[in-house]
């Protein structure tokens, strides 16, 4: 098995921190760059393919990557189980972490961003088990969204004005839909001088603004000791006095902390979570806002999430690897029955004709005004309204 020993700099008054936010310095970043490359050797071609976008080790001698939205088999492979151990680890020092017993699924990140999540066995049958999602070196634009067919303009300018009216929002969809790069594409409707506090496990965000803070969950050490999850971040961003709050994903009983925030003054936050319709991410919100130890009548938790949450959009990954927005929607108060309810702003429609072709189509106009159209927060905008006017148009 191979070993790579680093040493990290010191500089007067402690050790300099670097983009790991672990103690890394500037300077050691070109090393671990150097080392995962030379560790990563049979997958570095895949690496720096622009066309893949993940890379799927599911053993030293199987790879797979997905290139242009479908999966292929690769010949390529590790030495033998230890090369692929010993990658792992080194893969694993750039943000600190290690897999033990204990502690056997990992999330990390490559030095360029990459994502990249670690299983070991006996959780991963066939041995150790490698998924790599790439970072992407082109930041999307709300330009390139309208190019590629992902919006159209009027949603476009709709989601805008959500965005400066300071709604919170939540981005939903499946695996590798493209939720994060939609995050990263809305927060360039945030306004330059308003200050940003990201929260993720393992970041991913790139943000188009100048002012942010980028916080980071961090596991505990061998001992068991030090961990800090997404509900201490997210309390602490409270004292940071942030304008937004974004979390890269809500995955557990953090949502209660995050509904309680949305409802309590800090508006215009933004996350992401995994569900296959708007209805169903509130659903899942609340099965996980119930994995708090904070105990609290359903009605009363419905209630929170429905004033917490005003937008939904939803993000989809077609068979053939396009990525479309596919429903927007907006959450109104509960129901006389305490369910919840929404009114759908934009569906994806088949364009006429095209009913063959994989489901090709666009968003579409339901009809429906909006139900913030009364707010002044949104009314002061109305010198930016063009294409949604009639969306927002108050009841005078």
């Amino acid at each position: 098995m191979y070993t790579v020993v680093l040493v990290r700099q010191r500089r007067q008054g402690g050790i300099g921190l670097g983009p790991s936010g672990n103690g890394i310095t500037m300077s050691t970043v070109n090393i671990y760059e150097r080392t995962v490359d030379h560790f990563l050797a049979p997958i570095l071609s895949f690496l720096r393919d622009s066309a893949v976008s993940e890379i799927m080790v599911n053993s030293h001698d199987e790879i797979y990557v997905e290139r242009g939205g479908r999966l292929e088999r690769t010949e390529a492979r590790f030495e033998d189980a230890d090369s692929l151990m010993s990658a792992v680890n080194n893969v694993l020092q750039f943000t600190g972490k290690r897999l033990t017993n204990e502690n056997p699924l990992v999330d990390s990140r490559l030095p360029d961003g990459s994502r990249v999540h670690v299983i070991l066995p006996p959780l991963s049958r066939r041995g150790v088990c490698m998924t790599i999602r790439k970072f992407a070196k082109v930041n999307f634009s709300a330009q390139h969204l309208l190019e590629l067919g992902a919006w159209t303009p009027q949603v476009m300018e709709y989601i805008k004005t959500c965005v400066l009216a300071e709604k919170n929002i939540l981005v939903t969809g499946g695996t590798s839909s493209g939720k994060t790069s939609l995050l990263n594409v809305l927060s360039g409707f945030i306004p330059a001088h308003q200050r940003i506090v990201t929260i993720e496990d393992s970041s991913e965000l790139e943000l188009q603004q100048d002012h942010v803070i980028s916080l980071e969950t961090r596991q505990p050490d061998r001992w068991g000791r030090g961990a800090v999850g997404i509900s201490q971040l997210f309390r602490g961003s409270l004292r940071l006095r942030p304008d937004r709050i974004i979390i890269g994903e809500v995955r557990g009983g953090e949502a209660l902390d995050v509904i309680q925030a949305m409802t309590s003054g800090h508006a215009g936050s933004m996350s992401t979570l995994h569900a296959n319709m708007a209805l169903d991410a509130l659903n899942r919100l609340e099965t996980m806002a119930m994995m708090n130890k904070v105990e609290l009548p359903l009605h009363a938790l419905r209630s929170q999430i429905a004033s917490a949450i005003d937008v939904i959009v939803q993000v989809t990954r077609f068979t053939d690897g396009r990525r479309a927005l596919t429903q927007v929607s907006e959450v109104l108060p509960l129901g006389e029955d305490g369910r919840y309810r929404l009114q759908d702003m934009f569906v994806y429609k088949l364009l006429e004709g095209q009913a063959g072709r994989l489901g090709v189509g666009k968003l579409a106009h339901t009809g429906a005004r909006s139900s913030f159209r009364d707010e002044p927060k949104v009314r002061v905008l109305r010198d930016s309204w063009g294409l949604t006017q009639t969306i927002f148009l108050a009841d005078d």
